[in-house]
């Protein structure tokens, strides 16, 4: 981050977090975190999560669709929303001397949605046409498969946009989802955030304001009020080997892979080392040791990447690569060919060292985007009751030794812990 910024926490009465991170700037991110997404869901009701993500904007008991994106976007700001598995964000960059009129606004959304049936009929359209072109990407639904695949007999199964039969059940009344949030939007499950040049008594009293009146529960402990980890599980799906490999006739040019299985849960004590594991073997650098394989050394793949993804108490690991039919089994072959060698062979300390110096680079330079930290700090608050600053991570990170690097990829890339889905 900037140079001056400093973190302030509070707790409203009612269990709502709120976490100000002032800087220098005069841009500011404001919104609110609720931890309630896919996993949250009904089968009859996915979707539920991402479709109020949507329709919220479609109008409030004060303001209309179009009078809420003229309220931000007529004095240069920018408002967005965005759901996962676990968490459904609503957020803004604005002046800071906006902050006031936008989380007004971003409460009225929350706490005041009509979900009129002219307007969601619209939007659950929107959402369709979302669905298709989901599936016209191949790169990018190979994740939701793949997860399916990997928590298979759980929530985490569902795909975050629903399905048509879905979506028309939970639109065909503005029941279905105020029920949902009444539900699932709780105080404490609700973390409100701003990053920006504002005094944080200011974001205090704001969020006192807008939201001080919605009733919590009493007594909090410190777990209610830390995460939610508590209140989520994810039993073993108990697949066999066969129904670990899994592959799709997609008529690609391509053959779209991905491999991988479960990880480290958010707070764990791997949780560190493991992204950093991941970071060596295939993270968003040219230089990681799959690109180097697959990509620099042979030219079998355009895209190479590896993926880390923790949840409240679970996670999971991935690498993908899409490559020509004829070069798949030579690409699968180099895939664990790497991690094998992360197994079979420990680091040198200087490899390490490598290692850190590039993370602790890749670490500061994401943290000049004043957007991402916003929203990584809101689910760290969320999640762990604060939100340390990427200084902080790091020095955490360094105290990762070779032997604990090698352990982890023994216990997480194990043949027994290993899923495959292949889109051909």
């Amino acid at each position: 981050m900037q140079e001056n910024t400093q973190t302030f926490y509070h707790i409203l009465p009612n269990g709502i977090k709120i976490v100000h991170r002032r800087t220098p700037s005069p841009v500011a991110y404001i919104g609110v975190t609720v931890g309630a997404g896919t996993r949250d869901e009904a089968p009859e009701e996915n979707g539920m999560a991402h479709y109020i993500e949507h329709c919220v904007f479609k109008g409030t008991a004060h303001h209309s669709a179009r009078q809420i994106i003229h309220a931000i976007e007529g004095i240069g700001g920018e408002i967005n929303a965005y759901t996962t598995k676990e968490e459904t964000t609503f957020y803004a960059a604005i002046l800071a001397e906006h902050v006031q009129l936008t989380l007004h606004l971003i409460a009225e959304m929350l706490l005041q949605p009509t979900f009129k049936k002219e307007e969601t009929d619209k939007e659950r359209m929107v959402i369709l046409d979302e669905i298709e072109s989901y599936n016209d990407s191949p790169s990018e639904l190979i994740y939701d498969d793949f997860e399916s695949l990997v928590f298979a007999g759980s929530s985490l199964a569902m795909p975050i946009l629903g399905t048509k039969k879905t979506l028309r059940h939970i639109s065909s009344k503005p029941d279905y989802p105020l029920k949902w949030m009444q539900t699932h939007y709780r105080p404490e499950r609700m973390v409100i955030f701003c990053q920006g040049d504002v005094k944080p008594e200011k974001i205090f009293r704001l969020a006192e304001k807008e939201f001080g009146h919605l009733l919590g529960k009493s007594g909090l402990s410190a777990s209610e009020t830390s995460g939610l980890s508590a209140k989520r599980s994810v039993s073993a799906s108990g697949l066999t080997a066969t129904e670990r490999e899994r592959s799709f006739r997609k008529h690609t040019h391509q053959v779209h892979s991905m491999l991988g299985g479960k990880a480290y849960p958010l707070g764990h004590e791997n949780q560190l080392a493991m992204f950093l594991l991941n970071n060596i073997l295939g993270g968003g650098s040219l230089n990681s040791r799959l690109n180097l394989s697959l990509r620099e050394s042979k030219g079998l793949v355009y895209t190479v990447e590896s993926t880390y993804t923790p949840l409240s108490d679970t996670g999971y690991w991935c690498v993908y690569w899409a490559c020509d039919p004829e070069d798949y089994e030579q690409s699968l072959g180099l895939v664990h060919k790497e991690l094998d060698l992360l197994c079979e062979r420990p680091l040198s300390e200087a490899a390490l060292q490598k290692a850190l110096v590039q993370l602790r680079g890749q670490l500061a330079i994401s943290a000049q985007n004043q957007e991402n930290s916003a929203l990584a700090m809101a689910k760290s608050m969320l999640y762990r009751g604060s939100a340390p600053e990427w200084q902080d991570i790091m020095r955490k990170i360094e105290r990762t030794t070779v032997q604990q690097i090698q352990n982890v990829a023994k216990e997480i890339f194990n043949p027994a812990n290993s899923y495959i889905l292949t889109y051909e």
